[in-house]
C-alpha cells in the first residue's frame, strides 16, 4: 500500500465557467480537502466561515479558512467544503469529498473506484 494522487478539476460551485486542474493526494485521514488558496481565489471562491482548526499528522494544530468548491474526478462531481491551503500545505483530496463523490480507495491498485451511495434501510423508533 502507499499514497497516490489523482487529477481533480476545481470550479466555483455556482459559476463554473473557469476551472483549475490539480493533482491532489488522496488521504482518507483528512476530513476536508486542501486546495491552494491562490487557486481558489483565481476561481472567485471566497472563504465562507471563520478559520477552523485542523490537526496535522504530526499532531500540530493549524488554523485555516474554509469555503465551498465544485470538485470533479473521473466524471464524478460534487460540491464540498475545501480548505484554503497555505504555502507548505499538502494538496489533499479528503474523506468528505471522496464520500460525496461516491468514490472509495483501492489501496492495492492505488486508485479510486465508484461505489453505491448508502441509504437508510430501516426507520428506528425512539421510545
Amino acid at each position: 500500500m502507499g499514497t497516490f494522487s489523482v487529477a481533480v478539476t476545481v470550479a466555483h460551485p455556482t459559476e463554473p465557467g473557469s476551472t483549475a486542474r490539480l493533482e491532489l493526494l488522496v488521504d482518507t485521514g483528512a476530513t476536508i480537502s486542501f486546495v491552494p488558496a491562490d487557486v481558489l481565489a483565481n476561481l472567485g471562491i471566497e472563504p465562507r466561515w471563520a478559520e477552523r482548526e485542523f490537526e496535522t499528522a504530526s499532531g500540530a494544530v493549524i488554523r485555516r479558512r474554509v469555503g465551498v468548491a465544485s470538485l470533479a474526478v473521473d466524471g464524478h462531481e460534487t460540491i464540498t467544503p475545501v480548505v484554503f491551503g497555505e504555502p507548505g500545505d499538502a494538496k489533499v483530496l479528503g474523506a468528505v469529498a471522496l464520500d460525496s463523490l461516491g468514490l472509495v480507495v483501492d489501496p492495492i491498485a492505488r486508485r479510486l473506484i465508484p461505489r453505491r451511495f448508502l441509504a437508510l434501510r430501516e426507520f428506528l423508533t425512539l421510545r
